[in-house]
């Protein structure tokens, strides 16, 4: 089964804020990483240049792999009023 890979960025503003930016699809990670040793250095991203981080901040760059032709968020979704 053929895959690509997801690159998004986030950024937490706020407790209740943030910002995801969908970078682009790719056909191997090693294109993703390397889109992400492009973008580093522009403004707003070398404030958070990780990639897939695991400390406190989550704010940085995600690489997702998806296999194609395959459902990912099959279970539904329900909608809460805050």
């Amino acid at each position: 089964m053929e895959k690509v890979y997801l690159l998004e960025h986030l950024h937490i503003i706020s407790q209740n804020n943030e910002c995801v930016k969908t970078i682009g699809i790719y056909a191997s990670e090693q294109e993703a990483i390397a889109a992400v040793e492009r973008l580093k250095v522009q403004p707003g991203f070398i404030d958070f240049p990780q990639i897939n981080p695991d400390s406190g901040d989550e704010s940085g760059f995600y690489i997702s792999c998806y296999p194609l032709g395959k459902d990912h968020w099959a279970e539904g979704f329900v909608t809460i009023d805050t």
